[in-house]
């Protein structure tokens, strides 16, 4: 007992190193990208579209912001990336086992061979439920941080991390940070689902085609990243819409709401009312682009740390 105990308090640490570092790494790759995917979505309905397209919001914030100003707010993403990987790998791994120790015992599925494809995508869309209840603030900081708000002062268009979480709570209170729940937990349920099911399916293709001694985890790197990328793809282009109207909740400038609660059911309505279907999927485009990359560099990051992690052996 001990010394199931003490492994899997071993395997917790892993997911949880491992999977910040492959976050953070991610998130370095893909910020531009999402910055110009959240000042996409979070043009109001009332005023005439401020962007004709990615490459000219792009232009826009690079005129504007400088270079350095398209990282701005990364502090805060860095964080959620760091909880969110750690949390997804990690519940992943813990679903995986409670289902092992009841639905699929090893009478039934021996440890060293994977569940059924079925079983992983519903520890997907569990690892990513879970996840959607830490991550939530982390975005609604890092949402705010990316869109400058309109001001004639031109000190105000750029608040600092504080300031916002200051504004957060005293307009809303601690319930505020938690604005756009829904959005995250339906991105997150469906996403998890997505993103681990894309790179699980992925590996069981590359693996059929290659050579039927090798296990998963000895494919090679760039069928690795390549089943990484489709993952990250699946992720983003499926749930979209949910996130568009996250990311409009989350950017609304509190101190305006006056007392007006935006719902997920009423922003979408009005989202769709506006702009149709197109406004959901406002910076969709970028946003598969840069997923791709990114998913591959956390994937792969991930499973090279925890190949080369160094293990401790256990007496007797």
């Amino acid at each position: 007992m001990v010394k199931k105990d003490h492994g899997q308090g071993e395997e917790a640490l892993k997911d949880v190193v491992c999977g910040s570092i492959a976050g953070i790494v991610g998130k370095y790759i893909e910020y531009p990208f999402d910055t110009v995917k959240v000042r996409l979505q979070s043009q109001p309905d009332y005023l005439p579209l401020q962007y004709t397209g990615p490459l000219d919001c792009f232009k826009q914030s690079l005129k504007r912001d400088g270079f350095i100003g398209i990282y701005r707010g990364i502090s805060a993403p860095l964080v959620g990336a760091a909880v969110e990987n750690s949390c997804l790998f990690f519940s992943y791994r813990l679903v995986q086992d409670a289902m092992r120790a009841t639905i699929y015992p090893t009478s039934k599925i021996p440890t060293d061979q994977d569940l059924p494809f079925s079983a992983l995508l519903f520890a997907g869309a569990a690892s990513g439920a879970l996840t959607s209840f830490f991550l939530t603030p982390i975005e609604l900081v890092k949402c705010k941080m990316q869109v400058p708000l309109e001001s004639p002062t031109p000190s105000l268009r750029q608040p600092g991390i504080l300031s916002i979480i200051a504004s957060v709570y005293k307009h809303q209170g601690l319930s505020g940070f938690w604005h756009g729940q829904m959005g995250t937990f339906l991105r997150e349920t469906g996403g998890g689902a997505a993103w681990f099911g894309g790179f699980e399916g992925m590996k069981i293709i590359f693996h059929r085609i290659g050579s039927s001694s090798k296990q998963d985890n000895e494919l090679p790197v760039y069928q690795r990243m390549i089943a990484g990328a489709v993952a990250g793809m699946s992720y983003n282009f499926l749930f979209f819409p949910a996130d568009t109207i996250k990311s409009r909740m989350q950017t609304e400038d509190v101190s305006k709401l006056l007392g007006r609660k935006q719902t997920f059911g009423s922003v979408g309505r009005a989202i769709w009312k506006q702009h149709g279907v197109k406004g959901l999927y406002r910076g969709c485009g970028i946003t598969v682009m840069r997923s791709a990359p990114s998913s591959a560099f956390i994937f792969t990051v991930y499973e090279e740390l925890k190949r080369v992690w160094p293990t401790r052996g256990v007496e007797g």
